[in-house]
């Protein structure tokens, strides 16, 4: 019985080799890149929305006395106080020139920043919103 498994498959073998060529490389890669072409037209477009901006970081806030000196008495989003912050340490030169990410803090600066003369940027952030209301 093993004899007759052996010449089935040599059989299967031999008919699969001879009853069907394969298509070159060339012409299925053109056929994909048809059906991708009718697959990308089929989709509509969506129209890109554009992003709203969180209210909350919209709303103006109040700056302390001692952060009022640097930034102005009108109350500002969060957003403008950062931004007038930044005006003022490149106006005066406050930025560190070895270490960009440190500021040097000046007399005025020195209030909003608990006494400290240097403060990197990032603990910046979080001692100014601490003179916001």
């Amino acid at each position: 019985m093993a004899k007759k498994k052996r010449k089935t498959a040599k059989k299967k073998a031999a008919k699969r080799k001879g009853a069907k060529k394969k298509a070159p490389k060339k012409a299925k890669k053109a056929k994909k890149a048809k059906k991708a072409k009718k697959a990308k037209k089929a989709k509509p477009k969506k129209a890109k929305k554009k992003r709203k901006p969180n209210p909350a970081f919209m709303r103006p806030l109040t700056p302390s006395p001692e952060l009022a000196e640097v930034v102005g008495r009108a109350p500002l989003p969060r957003a403008g106080v950062v931004q007038k912050l930044w005006a003022y340490i490149r106006k005066n030169g406050l930025q560190d020139q070895t270490n960009r990410r440190m500021i040097n803090a000046d007399d005025k600066l020195k209030a909003v920043f608990k006494g400290k003369s240097q403060v990197s940027m990032f603990e910046m952030n979080k001692l100014v919103a601490a003179h916001l209301t």
